[in-house]
């Protein structure tokens, strides 16, 4: 009992954490429960924001930060913090992700628009009935 306090107190000093499993779990409900094939995209929308959400939660900084570039001065001194730079990595995950998203929900309601014309809906289950 006293593990699930903790687990409890912990969540309640990040709730960014809990909006990204909030915004997860929506998304992914929506994914699954719903038949239209434009709301399934909107579920798959959320997932994938709530994806990006958590990469820049956890790359964001309490204090400022650098570039990582080291300076000559740190170099000569043999003393590198590494506290005082910023990891480019998170960054660059999230531009990605974000290309990522884009270019999956573009070919997606392309994908989308050629079923509503073949098929004349956008139900799953009437498509996969036509298709049978």
């Amino acid at each position: 009992m006293t593990e699930l306090i903790e687990h409890v107190e912990a969540a309640i000093q990040r709730p960014n954490f809990i909006a990204f499993v909030i915004l997860f779990l929506w998304g992914f409900y929506i994914m699954v429960t719903h038949p239209n094939m434009v709301k399934k995209l909107v579920g798959m929308y959320l997932v994938q924001t709530s994806v990006i959400f958590l990469l820049v939660t956890v790359s964001a900084k309490d204090h400022p930060a650098t570039v990582p570039i080291l300076r000559d001065v740190d170099i000569e001194s043999g003393q590198i913090d590494p506290t005082e730079y910023a990891n480019p990595l998170p960054h660059v995950l999230t531009l990605t992700a974000i290309v990522v998203q884009v270019a999956t929900l573009g070919v997606s309601l392309a994908l989308v628009t050629a079923i509503y014309r073949r098929f004349g809906s956008l139900d799953e289950n009437e498509v996969l009935k036509k298709i049978e």
